[in-house]
């Protein structure tokens, strides 16, 4: 691979991971076939000199509202949701390295012992060094997805585009696993999002990304090479921006 970042139209990235997402074939916890998949498609990006940052959430091992709905306290079960995303957290941390990465855990909660404090001049001034940097716990507070983290953290970092890996090609008009006459949009407006309830994130994540001009590009993590078309401007999953 060429080591520049012409040809790039974003040049520092969030990528938002669901917890869920790295199952794999497991059925709980963490699949290291999944997780070394995830740091190639990273290592391409920072090979292209991309800058990149992670928000990770914890639902692979404990889910805060889940917790909540079985009866737990949901600041409790919130808390939880966030130490597992720290579990997750590091975890990436570690395959990152083992491919010849420079990373960085950041928490929102205090957690010294295992992962710096989040810090936005901090994790700003890793990302210019080269160094990815994966956020974890969220806010640091209850109530708050993953979801809405991924957005303020692109936002504070003064990110080009925030990318949601999943496990579909993009946004649809209804699940198409359940329908198959459901619609792939190719490119949406944020008020459509919301207006049409679409299941992309939370309603506070868009309102967020919208009001800040935040573009999210909505790809499929299992396909080689989508992080890296994402941050190149192609036309891979589906742009959800506040233009137009």
């Amino acid at each position: 691979m060429r080591q520049s970042n012409e040809g790039l139209q974003y040049k520092r990235v969030l990528v938002k991971l669901s917890g869920e997402a790295l199952l794999g074939a497991e059925s709980y916890g963490i699949d290291p076939v999944v997780i070394g998949q995830v740091s190639e498609e990273i290592r391409a990006l920072v090979t292209q000199k991309v800058q990149v940052a992670i928000v990770i959430g914890g639902g692979n091992i404990f889910r805060g509202a889940g917790l909540a709905a079985g009866g737990i306290d949901r600041v409790t079960a919130d808390q939880m949701g966030m130490l597992a995303t720290v579990v997750n957290a590091l975890a990436i941390q570690d395959s990152l390295e083992r491919t010849g990465m420079s990373a960085r855990v950041m928490s929102a909660i205090k957690i010294n012992e295992v992962c710096e404090d989040y810090i936005r001049r901090r994790a700003v001034r890793h990302l210019e060094k080269g160094r990815v940097v994966v956020m974890a716990a969220g806010t640091g507070n209850p109530f708050f997805t993953t979801d809405s983290a991924a957005s303020l953290r692109a936002i504070e970092i003064n990110a080009d585009l925030l990318i949601k890996a999943t496990k579909v090609d993009g946004i649809y008009s209804a699940d198409p696993k359940l329908d198959p006459s459901a619609e792939r949009y190719d490119v949406l407006h944020y008020d459509q999002v919301l207006d049409q309830k679409l299941q992309v994130m939370d309603a506070t994540a868009i309102v967020l990304c919208r009001e800040n001009s935040m573009p999210l590009r909505v790809v499929d993590m299992t396909r080689p090479g989508s992080f890296l078309a994402a941050a190149l401007g192609e036309q891979v999953g589906t742009l959800v921006t506040s233009e137009g």
